[in-house]
C-alpha cells in the first residue's frame, strides 16, 4: 500500500488514527502492531510471515545474547538474518554471475523480492549489534519489538530506524496537539514532494526514455529531471514517515538535509539518506578499524563500506559501479582533493557536485552499463543527436515550471525565509492562519491529481 494512495489517505490512515485515539494507552502498540500487519499483507502478503519469522528469531537471538554474552550467538543470529536477505535479495544474481563467467546453465529462482527487507534487516540487525554491545536493554517483550520493526510509517521505505531512537517511545511516548499537528504538516508536505514533484518530474523522465527523437538538451534534461525526481521521491517518502512517526507519538531523526547544496561528496553523503549512511559508518566502517590502522586500512574499509553500499540498493552491477565510484570519489577527497576543494570558490564546488551526481544517477538508473555509457556520452553529443529537437522544446515547454519549482525546493530558500518571516509577529499570526488552509488545499489537489493520474510509482520498490 502506498502512501500516495487513496486507499491510503483517506481509508487505511483515518482508521488507524481513530481506533488508536480511542483505544487506551496500553493497547496503543498492539493497534499500531495490527495496522502494520494489514498494512504489510495488501502489499506482501505471502512475505508477512518471513517478516513475523525474523522478528522472532531476533526477539529469541537478542534474549539468548544478553543473558549468555557469547560472540558467537550474535554472529549465529546476524548470519541467519543476513542469509535471508541475501537469499531473497541476491540469489538470481549470483547465478547469472555464475553461468556468465562458468558458461553454466543455472535455471534462475526468480523469488521476488519482499517489499521493505533491507530496510527492516538493517533495523533488526542494529538492534541485535546494540544488545550485545550493551547500547540498549534487551526487548523482552515480543509485541514491542514487532511493533518496532514492523512500524508502517517506516516500514517499506524507511528511514532506517534505530531501536536507540525510539526504545523509551515504545514503553511511553507523549502524544500532543502540538506533535499531531507537525505530523499532519510534515506529511501534507511530503505528500506534495512526492505526487505533485516527484510523479511529474517522472513523467517527464519517462518520456525520454520511451522516444526516438532525443537531442543533447534533452539528454541534459533527463539527467537533471532524474536527480531531482529521486531526491524528492525518496525525501518525501522519509518526511511522510517522519509525519506519521509524530502523530502516533515517534520522533524519527531526520534522513535528508538538502543535499544538493553539498560542496563535495562528502559533505553530500552527510545530507543524502542520513539513516543510511550513518548506519554502514557505524556497523561496518567502525568495526572495520574506520580510519584507526593506516591510511591503506582505511581505504579498504572505506572500499568495503561502498561495495556494500551498492549492494544494497540491488543486486545489478550498475548499483556495484555506483557505489565503488563514491567510494573512490570519497578516497580521493580523503587523500588528496579535500585540501584543494576548500579553496575552490562556492560555485565551482556545486558544479563538481553537482555534475558527479548527475552521473552517478545516471548508472543508478540505468538497465545496464550500456544504457548508462550512451546516456553519458549523450550529454556532450557522441550519440549523433542534434542539439535540439522540436520534441524537446514541447517536453521542456510542458515542464519548465516543475523544473524551476524542484530545483528552488530542492534548496533551503524557502524554509528559510518562512523562518524569517516567522520572527516577525504580524507574518508568524498570518502563516499561522495561512498554514491550515494551505495544507487542505494541498490534500484536495493531491487528491485531484491521484484520482485523475495512474502515474504513481515509488522508485526504492525496486530496492
Amino acid at each position: 500500500m502506498l502512501f500516495t494512495s487513496i486507499s491510503f489517505l483517506y481509508y487505511f490512515l483515518p482508521i488507524v488514527i481513530a481506533i488508536y485515539f480511542i483505544t487506551p494507552k496500553k493497547m496503543r502498540n498492539f493497534i499500531l502492531l495490527i495496522a502494520s500487519m494489514i498494512f504489510y499483507f495488501y502489499g506482501e502478503p505471502k512475505y508477512i510471515f518471513l517478516m513475523l519469522a525474523e522478528i522472532l528469531i531476533a526477539y529469541i537471538g537478542a534474549i539468548l545474547i544478553d543473558k549468555y554474552k557469547k560472540k558467537s550467538l550474535l554472529v549465529v543470529t546476524i548470519s541467519i538474518h543476513i542469509g535471508l536477505l541475501c537469499v531473497f535479495k541476491y540469489t538470481d544474481f549470483i547465478i547469472s554471475n555464475i553461468n556468465s563467467v562458468f558458461g553454466a546453465n543455472i535455471s534462475l529462482l526468480r523469488i521476488s523480492l519482499p517489499i521493505g527487507i533491507s530496510f527492516y534487516t538493517f533495523q533488526i540487525l542494529s538492534y541485535i549489534i546494540d544488545v550485545y554491545k550493551g547500547k540498549v536493554g534487551v526487548q523482552k517483550s515480543f509485541l514491542k519489538l514487532a511493533t518496532y520493526v514492523s512500524l508502517f510509517p517506516q516500514l517499506i521505505a524507511g528511514p532506517i530506524v534505530r531501536y536507540e531512537a525510539i526504545e523509551k517511545e515504545l514503553d511511553a511516548r507523549k502524544h500532543s496537539f502540538e506533535n499531531f499537528s507537525y505530523g499532519v504538516r510534515r506529511f501534507t508536505i511530503g505528500l506534495a514532494k512526492k505526487v505533485l514533484i516527484a510523479n511529474m518530474l517522472g513523467e517527464l523522465c519517462n518520456k525520454f526514455i520511451i522516444t526516438d527523437e532525443k537531442s543533447i538538451l534533452f539528454y541534459w534534461i533527463f539527467a537533471i529531471s532524474y536527480m531531482l525526481q529521486i531526491y524528492f521521491d525518496f525525501s518525501a517518502y522519509s518526511d511522510m514517515a517522519i509525519g506519521l512517526g509524530r502523530i502516533f507519538g515517534f520522533h524519527f531523526l531526520e534522513n535528508f538535509n538538502y543535499p544538493y547544496i553539498s560542496k563535495s561528496i562528502t559533505e553530500f553523503w552527510r545530507r543524502w539518506h542520513i539513516s543510511l549512511s550513518s548506519w554502514f559508518k557505524d556497523y561496518v566502517y567502525i568495526p572495520l578499524g574506520g580510519n584507526r590502522e593506516g591510511l591503506k586500512k582505511q581505504i579498504r574499509n572505506i572500499l568495503a563500506v561502498w561495495l556494500l553500499t551498492g549492494l544494497w540498493h540491488g543486486a545489478s552491477w550498475n548499483f556495484v559501479i555506483w557505489g565503488l565510484l563514491f567510494g573512490f570519489i570519497l578516497i580521493i577527497e580523503k587523500v588528496f582533493l579535500g585540501k584543494h576543494l576548500e579553496k575552490w570558490p562556492n560555485f565551482v564546488k556545486r558544479i563538481y557536485l553537482l555534475l558527479i551526481i548527475m552521473i552517478s544517477f545516471i548508472i543508478f538508473n540505468a538497465e545496464s552499463m550500456k544504457d548508462a555509457l550512451q546516456n553519458i556520452i549523450g550529454l556532450i553529443g557522441l550519440n549523433g543527436e542534434s542539439f535540439v529537437t522540436q520534441y524537446t522544446l514541447y517536453c521542456l515547454r510542458s515542464y519548465i515550471v516543475i523544473l524551476v519549482v524542484a530545483i528552488i525546493g530542492a534548496t533551503p530558500l524557502i524554509k528559510d525565509i518562512t523562518l524569517k518571516l516567522k520572527k516577525n509577529e504580524k507574518a508568524n499570526k498570518i502563516i499561522n492562519v495561512l498554514e491550515p488552509i494551505c495544507i487542505v488545499l494541498i490534500l484536495l489537489i493531491v487528491t485531484a491529481y491521484l484520482v485523475d493520474n495512474s502515474y504513481n510509482p515509488f522508485l526504492y520498490f525496486r530496492f
